[in-house]
């Protein structure tokens, strides 16, 4: 019986999903199909709130929902259906540990629930009797065909008058077949079949046992290893591992003082701009450092990753561990520091914002490390705590509209730093009332542009940003006026409603 519900409710959904997406872009269709699967959920008791991922899962879905609407961007959709797909995983084993337990538990899930579906569709019952047996049986009728179709072509081409008695046939039956189907697009098709699979994934409950026990397993805290029998080069090794990991730790934290020494006195307190680029500066520069920093968790991670930790004299090492990475930490803000010098002179941009992002997660990841080393914790412990605030982090990413950020920090700031005009007039159509401006103004910036800064010849003029985003306008203004409500979404909305109110 549960089986036959579960079909039920798999088809209602697809075609809740067909009715609200097919021909439609995302917006408000996406708003209400959620809230009512939400609804569902919540009528169900299966939204719990008990264990730390759940309570994440859940309310990262919910809120990026939300600004799916508000923001409406590509970046916040992908976020969103990166949390839906997590919470499904929840869904499936409530008593998960970690982000990627549930992410695996869903990935494995997206297709085993299309082979569920299929099982169950086959077993389910018609009159007492099963569907799938209805369709073995009816194979008996397949050979007679092929020889009634057999037949009928020799008799065909042997009679001339019998020929034209089935060709008249053959075309009625492509008119009426025509007739019934005329208004069947395969668009149409496509759309319900995507949201069989979909609703597959989101209606049927399934899992994975050895995935399932490897969360439940799995320990934060590291333990040690103890081998059996007589081992006469255990201790020596031990001994020979801690000495090799002294000096390697002294000599990379003389090094790294020197180069934090330098990075201190020269980009924190005495850098100076005379107009050059700072392509090396920052690019090359902070992807090298950026690079370095991983390296030195890993070798963090590399020596107490096992029994050193247990070690009764490996205190000087874990106070080398701990300066290494402090001056890690010092690098990271020095990385920080530089790309501030680089949006200060040559204004905001995704990549840019990027490495702010990148730097928080690298400084929470070094503090985690530290966690390690102080109360010996193992590498699960490192990997769950990180993707949590990797998928924190990105969820309130994806709350900001950056676009418009972009483009009105830019333009504010364009008597000081540099303004890339054909940078901002690709930006989303939700910012075309930041890049809507006037043509005096555009020129009298484009004069201060050239007293600052001597590279404009990879940009565009003034006259040619206008003319773009007056041609971006109408083309809004067209493709808003054609939507219908279920596309509708509030960033866009309000674009619309400051351009053309008037």
């Amino acid at each position: 019986m549960k089986g036959r519900k579960e079909l039920i409710v798999v088809i209602f959904c697809a075609l809740l999903f067909t009715s609200l997406f097919y021909k439609q872009s995302l917006g408000l269709n996406l708003f209400i199909f959620e809230s009512i699967l939400f609804s569902v959920f919540f009528y169900k008791k299966q939204l719990v709130f008990k264990s730390k991922i759940q309570i994440v899962s859940i309310s990262s879905t919910l809120l990026t929902l939300l600004f799916t609407l508000i923001t409406h961007s590509t970046f916040s959709y992908f976020i969103h259906f990166v949390s839906f797909f997590i919470f499904i995983g929840t869904l499936n084993f409530p008593e998960v540990k970690s982000l990627v337990s549930t992410f695996k538990i869903s990935f494995v899930s997206l297709f085993k629930n299309q082979s569920l579906f299929y099982r169950k569709a086959i077993n389910s019952k018609i009159k007492g009797k099963k569907l799938g047996g209805f369709i073995w049986k009816s194979r008996i009728f397949f050979i007679p065909l092929l020889i009634i179709g057999f037949f009928t072509s020799i008799y065909s081409a042997s009679n001339p008058i019998f020929n034209g008695v089935v060709s008249e046939a053959i075309n009625f039956a492509q008119k009426a077949i025509t007739f019934l189907f005329k208004d069947l697009e395969l668009l149409l098709f496509f759309t319900f079949f995507l949201g069989i699979l979909i609703s597959n994934f989101i209606v049927i409950r399934s899992s994975n046992k050895k995935i399932v026990e490897e969360d439940l397993n799995a320990t934060d805290n590291l333990i040690r290893s103890r081998k059996k029998g007589y081992n006469p080069f255990g201790v020596m090794a031990l001994k020979n591992e801690y000495k090799a990991a002294i000096f390697l730790f002294i000599v990379l934290n003389l090094i790294l003082f020197t180069l934090n020494a330098i990075d201190i006195y020269w980009v924190w307190f005495n850098f100076e701009w005379s107009g050059q680029l700072l392509k090396q500066f920052v690019h090359e520069g902070t992807y090298l450092l950026i690079f370095s920093i991983l390296i030195s968790i890993a070798i963090v991670l590399f020596y107490f990753r096992k029994n050193l930790n247990f070690y009764k004299k490996n205190k000087l090492l874990k106070n080398l561990g701990y300066v290494w990475i402090i001056q890690n930490a010092v690098l990271v803000i020095s990385v920080g520091i530089r790309n501030y010098w680089y949006i200060n002179y040559y204004s905001l941009a995704y990549k840019r914002i990027g490495v702010f992002i990148f730097l928080a997660l690298t400084l929470y990841g070094l503090y985690t490390v530290i966690i390690k080393i102080k109360d010996t914790k193992s590498s699960y412990y490192l990997y769950k705590m990180n993707t949590l605030a990797i998928f924190i982090i990105l969820v309130l990413s994806s709350l900001i509209n950056w676009d418009s950020l972009i483009v009105k920090y830019n333009f504010k700031h364009s008597y000081k730093s540099y303004l890339h005009l054909s940078y901002l007039s690709v930006m989303s159509d939700k910012s075309l009332m930041y890049l809507d401006k006037p043509l005096t103004e555009l020129i009298e910036i484009n004069k201060h542009q050239k007293e600052n800064f001597k590279v404009t010849k990879y940009d565009i003029s003034p006259k040619n940003y206008f003319n773009i985003i007056e041609k971006r306008k109408r083309q809004f203004k067209k493709k808003w006026e054609s939507k219908s409500i279920l596309e509708w979404s509030l960033a866009e909305y309000l674009t619309y409603k400051n351009l053309f109110s008037k």
